[in-house]
């Protein structure tokens, strides 16, 4: 896609502190990074949403995000990583994104970075769950 600089990466005509450049995708440096070592895994084909990345491309494309998500701990000397995808709401850039983001007990993060909030009983748990199940089907 000509206006998306996720594309621009993958094509070589953006420069990025790329990481990996494989076949399944592209992994480069977060320019403002979570923790210093964020890697965003970007798959070569435009999609914007983790739904509507071919099936075909899911098992090369997470085999990259898997790897990338050693390699971070390993290369930095951090505990393990934090991994995330956002679709649509928070996504910053309308190209598919794999956040893999450094993590080190006591390192400032905190769960998730929004806050949490509680069923009101089993009752609405199980109505949610439910929905959900129907969607699946």
């Amino acid at each position: 896609m000509a206006d998306c600089v996720f594309c621009a990466i993958v094509a070589g005509s953006v420069p990025a502190f790329k990481v990996i450049d494989s076949p399944a995708g592209v992994g480069f440096l977060d320019t403002r990074p979570v923790f210093k070592g964020h890697v965003l895994v970007v798959p070569r084909e435009h999609v914007v949403t983790l739904p509507e990345l071919p099936a075909s491309v899911l098992p090369d494309y997470f085999a990259l995000v898997q790897r990338v998500s050693a390699a971070v701990p390993a290369a930095l000397g951090a505990t393990g990583t934090f991994v995330a995808i956002n679709n649509i709401v928070s996504q910053s850039v309308p190209h598919l994104h794999t956040h893999v983001v450094p993590r080190t007990k006591g390192d400032g993060l905190r769960g998730f970075f929004w806050p949490r909030t509680r069923y009101a009983d089993d009752a609405e748990a199980t109505d949610y769950a439910a929905k959900i199940a129907d969607r699946l089907r």
